[in-house]
C-alpha cells in the first residue's frame, strides 16, 4: 500500500521571523473610546489629531507606526496615563 506524506497541520505555525512584534502586540487603533476631537485638535483620549482619527482606516502600516511612535513618546493622552 502506498504511503502518503503527512497532511499539513490545520493551523499553520506563525512566522516569527518576519513579523513585526510591535505591530502584533498592540491594537490597530489607539482609540480608547474617549474622543474629544469635536472640541480639541488633539484627542485627549488617544493623542491623535482630528485628521489622523478621521483618516486612520486609510493609513498604511508605516503611517500608523509613525503616529503610534509620536503619541507614545508624547505620552500625554489618557491612553498612557495610570489610573
Amino acid at each position: 500500500m502506498p504511503q502518503f506524506p503527512e497532511s499539513a497541520p490545520l493551523r499553520p505555525e506563525p512566522d516569527t521571523g518576519t513579523t513585526d512584534s510591535t505591530l502584533s502586540e498592540r491594537p490597530d487603533s489607539p482609540c480608547i473610546g474617549i474622543c474629544s476631537t469635536l472640541f480639541d485638535e488633539i484627542c485627549q483620549g488617544c493623542g491623535r489629531t482630528a485628521t489622523e482619527v478621521s483618516n486612520w482606516v486609510f493609513f498604511s502600516d508605516e503611517e500608523k507606526q509613525v503616529v503610534w511612535e509620536r503619541i507614545t513618546r508624547e505620552g500625554t493622552a489618557r491612553r498612557f496615563r495610570q489610573g
